[in-house]
C-alpha cells in the first residue's frame, strides 16, 4: 500500500451498549454461519492488527458505514 493509500470497507457497524440495531439481529443470524458483525471498537482492534488505524467511519443512508483505514504507526 502507498504511503498516502487508504483502504475503505462498506460494512455495518454495531451501536454500542443495548442500543437497538439491524445489525444486532444480523449478528444472530450471522453466528449461525461463523460469520459476526462488529463495533467500531472491534473494528480499531481488527485494522491495528494488520497494521492499520481506523481513521473515521462516514455514516450512509443505508444500513451500512464506510469505514477508513490508514497506516497504522510503526512500532518497533
Amino acid at each position: 500500500m502507498p504511503p498516502q493509500g487508504r483502504v475503505l470497507v462498506v460494512e455495518m457497524v454495531l451501536p454500542p451498549g443495548n442500543t437497538p440495531g439491524f445489525g444486532k439481529w444480523l449478528d444472530l443470524m450471522m453466528l449461525l454461519v461463523a460469520g459476526r458483525e462488529r463495533t467500531e471498537a472491534e473494528y480499531r482492534l481488527l485494522f491495528g492488527a494488520a497494521g492499520l488505524e481506523l481513521n473515521r467511519v462516514l455514516p450512509t443512508t443505508a444500513e451500512v458505514n464506510i469505514l477508513e483505514a490508514v497506516r497504522g504507526p510503526v512500532l518497533l
